[in-house]
């Protein structure tokens, strides 16, 4: 195939819908992993508040106990694999390539691909609503709970829909890995990264080799399943305990899989509000690294109470007391770099501070759990629903609208309002805490997980009351944020390139930021590039070439095409069992859909276009201008 040159005015301007569904640009899969996960966040957080409702009072009847096993499992699920990865993903696509000075992903098909993966697993999970087969195990799916003779075919929808999402989160990893290693700036060495870049690549790489037991374990769940297998049955010879491992092999390096990236946005958002360099750089960078390292000697933490023994239980209650050191590097770094500093209290600081409080509490929490005597005392109660929700919300949810107030302008070319962004911070904090920092005690009262109602007269009510209001507290400042939101597209004004006076290289782009990012590749002459020039009086990075022709690759059907077809396999197989043995052609059908797009994608000779020179250099002076 001859290459294409772009002419200025040349292209015809394609529909929305058609754009979108053939972005191979990560700007644009930037923002479809940012509405998918906030629909997600929408969801997930509406269960959460029928879980609260229900729980509100002694003996409530909102919910019975199946359903209230539904909604609990769901809820995990989605806002585990659904909403905090990919929110996160939205951040790291939209502004990672930028940071190091890069065009794009180093494979755009794939970074397409990884999304159009994740929407339909997502999306495969969520049909079992519309079947009324929904499951019942648990986000941790553990068996026999899991087995299809114990809560129906449920979790089959469960592990069909994560192994496609999964195989779209380990896409991304190996994505993420190669574009960084391979496609920096000239002058960007490693220790020239942002940190955000840096806790990019090493959760990307945590991804790599945390993804692929949970695809194991996922393989041998749809065998017992749907196939017959025996792997985690005892009757049959079974080890239900081998599902444990596999899970949290993966789950607790998952932990730091979405609260490094978290980290990442806070030493990005504290230093540009401090109006400082952030304290302690090297320090940071290995702080992620240990934290990684460690991340994969904590798993068995979560299995204190399961019986593996005094030595085993004791190595990894001290591996996990030794990872809170790194994490408290990074806090002291954070803060040190607000210690007097000219502090912008905008809404992402205050996300960002906010972390920094709710963070050190859930951390305090773990340090406590990870002593294995106390923790057969705290497990399968309260106590660590509330320290689960201070790490995960506190860290992840957190850093994420964090990063959305504060990259908003980048990614969407307008500002949202502050006035209401601080409404919805103090909404959502105040509710948060009032939700949560009550559980420490109905844990320690004795109150359990997962129990869909209880008896009046045992200290329970008003705690969980309480809980309930400061859930739908919470709720009301999520709305803030959505109408936030809908009043920066309609009445919002055009932001400018550096809004907040910014460090890194994002800030240097025009905004809207070009399809090619870069007119001319920048030159890094230093730890926060963009603030240096500035210092030197420069108004933006020097380039490191001249103005020339630019190789962009073509929008692709393919990737959605592949991941639907995949997505119409998984359905077919559930469907023999669930309902009648003819759906297994539906499940040959999309299989042999996925091995012709396969086909297609290896024969046609897509060698891309170009943006020609004149119309790069066009579009530089414009944004020169601006």
């Amino acid at each position: 195939m001859t290459t294409i040159s772009v002419p200025v005015g040349g292209v015809r301007k394609k529909s929305l819908l058609w754009d979108y569904l053939t972005t191979v640009d990560h700007k644009k899969i930037a923002h479809l992993y940012f509405w998918t996960g906030l629909v997600y966040f929408l969801i997930g957080g509406l269960e959460a508040l029928l879980i609260r409702t229900q729980l509100a009072v002694p003996l409530n009847h909102v919910l019975d106990g199946k359903a209230y096993n539904e909604v609990l499992a769901m809820h995990g699920t989605t806002m585990i694999f659904f909403v905090a990865m990919p929110l996160l993903f939205a951040l790291m696509n939209a502004v990672v390539p930028l940071q190091i000075g890069a065009r794009d992903l180093a494979f755009p098909f794939v970074n397409a691909l990884s999304y159009w993966l994740y929407f339909f697993g997502a999306l495969l999970t969520h049909v079992s609503f519309l079947t009324g087969d929904v499951p019942q195990g648990g986000w941790t799916g553990y068996f026999p709970l899991a087995h299809p003779d114990y809560t129906g075919y449920g979790m089959s929808y469960y592990a069909m829909g994560l192994q496609l999402s999964g195989l779209g989160t380990l896409l991304t990893g190996i994505n993420f890995v190669a574009t960084i290693v391979n496609h920096r700036a000239p002058g960007m060495t490693y220790m020239r990264m942002p940190l955000f870049t840096w806790t990019t690549l090493i959760a990307s790489i945590l991804t790599m080799f945390a993804f692929p037991p949970l695809t194991a374990g996922l393989f041998l769940m749809i065998y017992d399943q749907l196939f017959g297998g025996a792997a985690f049955d005892p009757a049959k010879g079974g080890n239900p305990i081998i599902w444990q491992h596999l899970f949290w092999i993966f789950g607790h390096p998952e932990v730091y899989i979405v609260a490094l990236p978290a980290f990442g946005i806070f030493s990005e958002v504290i230093p540009v509000f401090s109006r400082k360099r952030l304290f302690g750089y090297p320090a940071m960078v290995v702080a992620t690294a240990l934290i990684a390292f460690f991340g994969f000697m904590v798993w068995v933490h979560h299995m204190f109470t399961v019986g593996l023994g005094p030595l085993a239980n004791g190595v990894f209650g001290v591996a996990t007391t030794i990872i809170a050191v790194p994490t408290g590097i990074k806090i002291f770094n954070w803060i040190f770099t607000m210690w007097g500093g000219k502090v912008r209290m905008t809404s992402a600081m205050l996300w960002s501070v906010g972390f920094i409080i709710t963070f050190v509490m859930g951390g305090v929490t773990g340090v406590m759990m990870a002593l294995p005597p106390a923790d057969y005392q705290y497990h399968d109660t309260y106590f660590i629903v509330a320290h689960f929700h201070y790490v995960l919300i506190g860290g992840t949810v957190f850093s994420v609208f964090a990063g959305a107030y504060y990259w908003w302008p980048k990614m969407f070319g307008k500002l949202l309002n502050e006035t209401l962004g601080k409404i919805h911070f103090w909404l959502f904090f105040i509710g948060f805490h009032l939700t949560f920092f009550i559980q420490h005690f109905l844990g320690l009262w004795g109150m359990q997980r997962r129990i869909f109602t209880y008896l009046p007269g045992q200290g329970f009510e008003l705690p969980n009351l309480v809980s309930t209001i400061g859930a739908y507290t919470m709720a009301l400042g999520v709305i803030v944020f959505a109408i936030n939101i809908v009043y920066t597209f309609v009445k919002g004004k055009p932001a400018p390139a550096d809004p907040w006076d910014g460090r890194t290289l994002e800030w240097a782009t025009p905004t809207p930021v070009p399809e090619y990012n870069f007119a001319r590749l920048p030159l890094i002459r230093g730890l926060d590039p963009f603030w240096l020039e500035k210092q030197a009086g420069n108004k933006t990075v020097p380039p490191a070439e001249p103005y020339a022709d630019i190789h962009m690759p073509n929008p692709s059907i393919l990737p959605f095409m592949m991941s639907l077809s995949l997505f119409i396999a998984g359905l077919g197989f559930i469907f023999k069992d669930q309902y009648h043995p003819s759906f297994l052609y539906l499940a040959l059908f999309g299989v042999a859909a996925t091995l012709l797009v396969m086909f297609l994608r290896s024969v046609i000779d897509d060698e891309g276009r170009h943006v020609p020179r004149e119309l790069v250099e066009q579009e530089d002076a414009k944004g020169v201008s601006a």
